[in-house]
C-alpha cells in the first residue's frame, strides 16, 4: 500500500520519526511519498527520500507560504528535483481559507511552480482550498500550454460536479481522513464517484486523521482506514481497491522503482 501524500518532516514526528520510517513493512507500507511545504521543508523530505528505500519526495512552495519565494528558492527547487527520489513539483496552489499569503501572490507563484514542473519535467501536486474556480483556470491553463502533463489534486475537498470538471482535464485526485467523517456527506461522494483509474490515497499526516483514530496525530499507517472506508463506499474489496490506487500512484508519479 502507498501512502501517496505526507509530512513525515513535521515537528509533530521529531521524537519517534525513524521508528515510524523502520516499521513501514510491518505496517504494510510499500511507499510513503513526503510532501515539502517551502524550502526547509523541501530540503528535509528530499534528504529523507535519501536515506531511506521507501521514501519519497515532491518539493515546492505551498500557498501560504507563497510570500517567501524568490529566485534563489527557484534555483534551489531546480537543484533539488535532479535527485531521482524526487518525484514531483508541490504542493503547490491556493488557499483562500487562510490566506496566510496575499492571494495575488498566491497565484503568481501557483504559476510559477507550473511552469517550473513543465520545466524539470516532474508532475504537479496542488493544494486547494476555498479557490476551486481560480485553481481550475490556472490548471486548464497550464494543460493547454503542457498537454498531458500530470496533475494531483492533493486531499480533494470540493463537489463531484467540481471533481468531475478536473476529471476532464486528465487531472487525478487524491483522498484521506476525511472521507471517514461522520458527517463529511460531500467527500464520501466524491470517494464513491471518482474514476477508479485517477484515485489516490493518503494521509496528509500529521494532519487529517481518519477514524477510529480521529483527534490523534496521523500516521502513514492510517492510509488503511482510508482504503477500507472508501472500498466500503465504492462496494468493493479492500485489496481490490489497494490494488488499482497504488497502480494509479505509480503511473502519476511516473514511478521509477
Amino acid at each position: 500500500m502507498i501512502d501517496a501524500h505526507s509530512h513525515l518532516e513535521n515537528e509533530a514526528f521529531d521524537k519517534d520519526r525513524e521508528e515510524i520510517i523502520a516499521r513501514m513493512e510491518e505496517d504494510g507500507l510499500d511507499a510513503v511519498v513526503n510532501v515539502g511545504s517551502d524550502i526547509e521543508t523541501s530540503r528535509a523530505v528530499a534528504e529523507l527520500a535519501k536515506k531511506h528505500d521507501r521514501l519519497f519526495a515532491v518539493v515546492g512552495i505551498h500557498p501560504q507560504e507563497a510570500k517567501y519565494y524568490n529566485d534563489a528558492v527557484r534555483e534551489e527547487l531546480i537543484a533539488l528535483a535532479k535527485d531521482e527520489k524526487v518525484l514531483a513539483i508541490g504542493e503547490c496552489g491556493l488557499d483562500y481559507y487562510y490566506e496566510n499569503s496575499p492571494r495575488d501572490v498566491q497565484r503568481e507563484v501557483f504559476r510559477a511552480m507550473c511552469d517550473l514542473a513543465a520545466e524539470v519535467d516532474l508532475p504537479l501536486v496542488i493544494h486547494s482550498r476555498d479557490a476551486a474556480e481560480e485553481t481550475y483556470d490556472i490548471v486548464r491553463d497550464f494543460l493547454e500550454a503542457h498537454p498531458g502533463h500530470h496533475v494531483l489534486i492533493h486531499c480533494y475537498s470540493y463537489s463531484v460536479e467540481m471533481m468531475a470538471r478536473f476529471m476532464a482535464l486528465g487531472c487525478y485526485i487524491s483522498l484521506g481522513g476525511v472521507t471517514t467523517f461522520k458527517n463529511a456527506k460531500v467527500p464520501k461522494k466524491v470517494a464513491a464517484a471518482v474514476p477508479m483509474d485517477r484515485l489516490l490515497l493518503e494521509t496528509d499526516c500529521p494532519y487529517m486523521t481518519p477514524e477510529p483514530n480521529r483527534g490523534k496525530r496521523n500516521e502513514p499507517k492510517y492510509v488503511a482506514n482510508v482504503a477500507k472506508n472508501i472500498a466500503a463506499l465504492r462496494g468493493m474489496d479492500v485489496a481490490e481497491l489497494v490494488a488499482h490506487t497504488d497502480e494509479n500512484t505509480k503511473r502519476f508519479y511516473k514511478w521509477k522503482k
